[in-house]
């Protein structure tokens, strides 16, 4: 277990649990244009894209604030406006428990996909990430098509810096994201899903304000939180657990829900956005 940013648990578990504190961050390469760093898997994710930011190096700016460690970025492929993390690592070392050796995992063999990776499926519960090679950038290429970051480009009167675009997400995030060190919550408990073009078709005729990106000619991705939200359940409470009053895709303990209510509670939310748009809703926070 990394930060346990991502987990939920519905009941008491009697296995072990190995807290990963591995830490270092190591240039390993370097030309012209990129520094490739070997980074400890323990170490945190946002002071970890902020030492990138402070040496001069960008691509991961777009990841700023997300929760955990560097270990779990792989394993989820994590991703926030426009930018996922698949893009700028070039390889996974770890420990197989079965195997008791040590073994790697280039890019491709990671297979990395939408909020996920083989560390998600063939690799489950086998394997302990022990560091995470990182290729960034040395010249800054800007990603700001996404949402709300189209507005930082008009805001800026001079050129915009990695920097820029950092701490305009970390406004963004602390602005409509609840600090779990003041309530309970794990981020985004559901990942938006991907339809096909003829269903977004029939979507948009029905809902004209529906929010979707998209993916290619026979995908997209449309908003989770919007198709919640659109059904009145942003804000929506049941006992302790509830959507968060700023953000609908993230479910938060007001008090003291057990994981079990909890589970139960987005279990509710999914049904009711299946029975609406007949959509199903797919767990990112992890069970168990």
């Amino acid at each position: 277990m990394g930060g346990g940013s991502n987990m939920l648990f519905t009941k008491d578990y009697s296995g072990l649990i190995i807290h990963n504190q591995i830490k270092g961050i190591e240039k390993v390469e370097e030309s012209k244009d990129f520094l490739t760093l070997r980074v400890g898997a323990g170490e945190n994710w946002h002071k970890f894209v902020l030492y990138t930011l402070k040496i001069g190096l960008s691509g991961i700016e777009n990841l700023s604030l997300i929760p955990g460690c560097v270990g779990a970025a792989p394993i989820q492929n994590i991703g926030a406006y426009g930018v996922e993390v698949k893009d700028f690592i070039s390889k996974v070392e770890f420990y197989h428990i079965e195997e008791r050796k040590f073994d790697k995992k280039n890019k491709i063999e990671c297979n990395f996909g939408y909020r996920d990776s083989i560390f998600k499926k063939s690799l489950k519960n086998k394997v302990i990430i022990t560091h995470v090679y990182f290729k960034l950038n040395k010249k800054f290429n800007k990603v700001i098509s996404y949402g709300t970051l189209k507005e930082l480009a008009h805001k800026k009167s001079t050129e915009l810096k990695a920097e820029d675009i950092s701490n305009f997400i970390i406004e963004i995030r602390n602005s409509k994201l609840p600090n779990p060190e003041n309530i309970g919550n794990a981020g985004s408990f559901f990942k938006n899903p991907i339809v096909s073009s003829s269903k977004i078709e029939k979507l948009a005729k029905n809902y004209p304000e529906i929010i979707f990106f998209k993916i290619d000619e026979n995908k997209y991705k449309v908003s989770a939180g919007w198709l919640i939200e659109n059904i009145g359940l942003k804000g929506y409470r049941k006992g302790d657990a509830g959507t968060y009053d700023k953000q609908a895709l993230v479910i938060v303990n007001h008090s003291d829900a057990s994981g079990k209510e909890l589970l139960l509670f987005s279990n509710f939310i999914s049904k009711k956005v299946l029975n609406t748009y007949d959509i199903k809703l797919e767990n990112e926070v992890n069970i168990y």
